[in-house]
């Protein structure tokens, strides 16, 4: 019997980088250390016990089985109640699972739910925030955005100098305006959508996509558990502008190798050489 060890794939992008594992059915768990919160929790793998926010796109076991795990971990460890971030109808549910749980284990750990709907804002530390968004696979989904955002002063006080703009903020004059920069964006499982008119999406420097199936006979599939084929990718990518795009879901029964030369088959050129799968074999050896 050979048994493989259970490893993250890892990417690097400059001013933040990506820890993952994700395959259909088995496990959903993406984690970025620099920006402090994880896409989903899988099973819990230790690396994402480090981080305090959860970003739990839906709740099929696949993605969220892990939260019981990652809030007792942390209360053992002492490193605080760590936040999640999810569909506000999921709130009430997590809690009563985690007091059952509670009463399985004889201690209920601290855990910390924060509803969200479509638009609402979170912030993570100062500067950094998560947007959630609507998408299409269950009611209680939610994607989520997580946005840079700075204050850039206006143009018609560029020529200023440093007393003229103390000057003006003594006068209450806004001075500067809101600028975001989205870093990246993960819509978690999800049917075909127009991601494109949502600039925190199209513009995201890493676009962490689903695409579960790739064979032709599973259209239908696809259609059924409202999840993206690789057929849907066209419409999908129109119009999207990531540096980024890596490609998560895929069905462990998928050679990556046929998937590969699918996407060729598939999309232009200058997509495809935006195009990275996380399960990568080499993301994974290379660590």
């Amino acid at each position: 019997m050979i048994i493989r060890p259970y490893r993250l794939s890892q990417m690097d992008f400059g001013t933040f980088t990506l820890a993952g594992y994700s395959v259909a059915g088995e496990e959903s768990v993406i984690i970025l250390p620099e920006l402090d919160c994880v896409f989903d929790i899988g099973k819990c793998p230790r690396e994402a016990l480090t981080v305090n926010h959860v970003l739990l796109s839906h709740a099929h076991m696949d993605h969220a089985a892990g939260l019981p795990y990652y809030f007792s971990q942390r209360d053992f460890q002492g490193a605080g109640t760590g936040t999640v971030l999810v569909a506000e109808r999921l709130v009430r549910p997590l809690e009563q699972l985690m007091q059952a749980w509670g009463v399985v284990e004889g201690h209920v750990p601290p855990a910390k739910f924060v509803g969200m709907k479509s638009g609402d804002d979170f912030e993570l530390r100062r500067g950094l925030i998560a947007r959630a968004f609507g998408v299409k696979h269950l009611s209680t989904s939610l994607g989520f955005s997580i946005i840079d955002v700075r204050q850039k002063l206006k143009e018609e006080f560029a020529n200023l100098d440093g007393p003229a703009i103390v000057e003006l903020k003594k006068k209450d004059v806004a001075i500067t305006n809101r600028v975001e920069y989205p870093l990246v964006a993960y819509p978690g499982d999800t049917a075909r959508d127009n991601f494109s008119s949502l600039p925190h999406v199209a513009n995201a420097k890493v676009l962490l996509l689903e695409c579960t199936f790739f064979d032709k006979d599973h259209v239908k599939r696809a259609r059924a558990g409202k999840h993206l084929h690789v057929n849907d990718l066209p419409m999908v990518l129109e119009g999207m502008k990531n540096e980024h795009i890596v490609i998560v879901h895929v069905t462990r029964r998928t050679n990556m190798g046929e998937a590969r030369k699918i996407l060729k088959k598939t999309l232009p050129k200058d997509i495809i050489d935006r195009i990275t799968f996380l399960m990568s074999r080499r993301l994974i050896e290379e660590q």
